[in-house]
């Protein structure tokens, strides 16, 4: 084989080698570290815009921000959150401790519990585009009562 060819082959070999390396790394996820601490961001942003919206419809109102706020609750509602409850991410530390109880994991009301957030969320942002002040106070209400009855049952106390 002239020197040109095994360069070709041994090049090949190696581009081979490295793509079946970084398969093999994308297919082992991120780390519970990892997911707990994308599930406690999402959260941070969750009570972020949950809070704009509650200074709006109690002072003065700005229809832009509430619309703005409530499209990314409606978005992290629906962006699949579950995915960040991997088995193995019921204890250990994200930026914190994980303060969710591992019943979430097993109990079916989990997912009724999720499915009604995303269900008053997406339901907030049709309602912050209308801009009557009276109906998204009303329906913010709705969406921490879905934030209250998961952290009743799934969140331990402090």
């Amino acid at each position: 084989m002239n020197k040109r060819l095994k360069h070709i082959v041994a090049s090949a070999a190696a581009i081979g080698a490295l793509a079946a390396a970084a398969s093999a790394v994308a297919q082992q996820g991120p780390k519970p570290e990892q997911l707990i601490k994308w599930r406690q961001s999402a959260y941070q942003l969750l009570a972020w815009n949950t809070g704009r919206i509650k200074t709006n419809v109690e002072g003065q109102y700005n229809k832009d921000e509430v619309v703005k706020a409530a499209n990314t609750i409606a978005a992290i509602a629906n962006s699949g959150l579950g995915a960040l409850y991997a088995p193995g991410t019921e204890t250990g530390k994200g930026w914190h401790e994980t303060a969710v109880k591992p019943e979430l994991f097993t109990d079916k009301k989990a997912g009724e519990v999720a499915a009604n957030f995303n269900k008053e969320a997406n339901e907030l942002a049709k309602v912050a585009a209308v801009g009557d002040v009276a109906a998204v106070k009303a329906q913010l209400g709705k969406v921490q009562g879905t934030c209250k009855a998961c952290h009743d049952d799934f969140r331990k106390k402090d």
